[in-house]
């Protein structure tokens, strides 16, 4: 299979920001005009078969996740997945969350806004992009009760050592949190082997689906812990029955995670998001990964031999991921930005670093080009 044809934008770019939103492929623009060619010509009358693409799109993310069924829900984006976390614990005052420096305003403010609860949010002091284990668990005590970072910095690219993490906090009997969506779709994850209690993602960056279709996924001991703080017609079980005759309200939660589901869904979203996440499990997400950490090495060593320092520059491969993010002592990352994207080659600028989001699709000749037209630039700039 020729995955770069599945994607039209390799015609007109090179297309390097799925760390922000994503292109689609042909088969998601096709899934997405099936629905709608569907409600164009018959309303509703297929809404059942709507539902049962729900339920497979939840099933599949589960398989790419390692997680059951029912231990997946769709929410409207990140920020609504962790809110739901935050939101539905059970807090006391005194208690704290434990998060880092660098994270992403989704991850710091559903728990800041848990102040007026005297709940205390702890950050992490970061090392250049990086979050080490130490300094996370430096900030633990016996009152912490929720761990929640990014398993992918979107500023740095830095990959946490999640696995380490999770199971110290598992120890503990501390909830583990991830923010996942700069690295769900790009790497591979489990989350039994890795102690995720819960994430959140959306479907927009590498999973490559479209905007507004979020993930949540909550463990069981995560289900024990964490309650709806919005419920809807949908929450409850037999929810369908509203429409008989004799119905009645019964507040009866369902028994997993599409509780957190409170309303009509998005289903044009997840008609989408099935075909993307298909196609992903269909390329195998170990052999995704593998690409993309051997793509990323080449990049940054590409960006070194003109001139550029590398953001957090990984290590080991355990702290790679498909985001390179990259410095010159001169130019600035924004004017660059914005110069490559007058040659077509789209990227991101980010908390002053020129960032770089490959993926499987892209190879070394896109590469090739990026560092082709950053030379140029030098050349005028200097």
């Amino acid at each position: 299979m020729n995955v770069r044809e599945l994607f039209p934008i390799t015609r007109n770019y090179i297309y390097l920001n799925h760390a922000a939103v994503a292109p689609y492929s042909t088969r998601v623009v096709d899934a997405i005009r099936r629905l709608v060619d569907d409600i164009t010509v018959n309303g509703s009358v297929n809404w059942h078969s709507w539902t049962e693409t729900l339920k497979r799109c939840r099933k599949l993310y589960a398989e790419l996740v390692g997680a059951k069924d029912g231990q997946i829900a769709f929410v409207r984006n990140t920020s609504d997945g962790i809110s739901a976390i935050a939101n539905g614990f059970n807090w006391k005052k005194g208690d704290n969350v434990v998060s880092c420096d660098i994270e992403f305003p989704a991850n710091i403010y559903p728990w800041m806004n848990l102040a007026s609860k005297g709940v205390e949010l702890r950050l992490a002091k970061s090392r250049d992009g990086r979050i080490e284990a130490e300094d996370v668990f430096e900030l633990i005590d016996e009152r912490t009760r929720v761990v929640s970072l990014s398993w992918v910095q979107y500023s740095s690219g830095f990959r946490a050592d999640i696995a380490t993490i999770g199971r110290f906090c598992r120890a503990r009997e501390i909830l583990f949190v991830l923010d996942a969506i700069q690295g769900l779709g790009a790497l591979k994850l489990d989350v039994e082997a890795a102690c995720i209690d819960a994430f959140a993602a959306d479907a927009h960056k590498f999973l490559m689906g479209p905007e507004g279709l979020g993930i949540l996924y909550l463990s069981d001991r995560a289900m024990q812990k964490v309650t709806p703080s919005i419920v809807g017609w949908m929450s409850v079980k037999d929810w369908w029955r509203c429409f008989d005759e004799d119905f009645k309200y019964r507040m009866e939660l369902l028994p997993n995670a599409l509780r957190f589901e409170c309303g009509t869904p998005n289903t044009l979203g997840a008609f989408g998001a099935e075909a993307a996440v298909q196609l992903i499990l269909e390329v195998g997400p170990q052999k995704i990964e593998d690409y993309l950490l051997d793509l990323c090495a080449y990049l940054s060593t590409r960006l070194q031999e003109i001139g550029f320092e590398i953001v957090a520059a990984p290590r080991n491969r355990k702290e790679a991921s498909s985001i390179v993010c990259c410095k010159h002592k001169v130019l600035s990352a924004e004017n660059l930005c914005r110069q490559l994207e007058r040659e077509k080659i789209i990227t991101a600028y980010r908390c002053g670093s020129l960032r770089i989001s490959p993926h499987f699709y892209n190879d070394q000749s896109d590469i090739d080009r990026l560092i082709a037209a950053l030379e140029k630039i030098k050349r005028a700039e200097i």
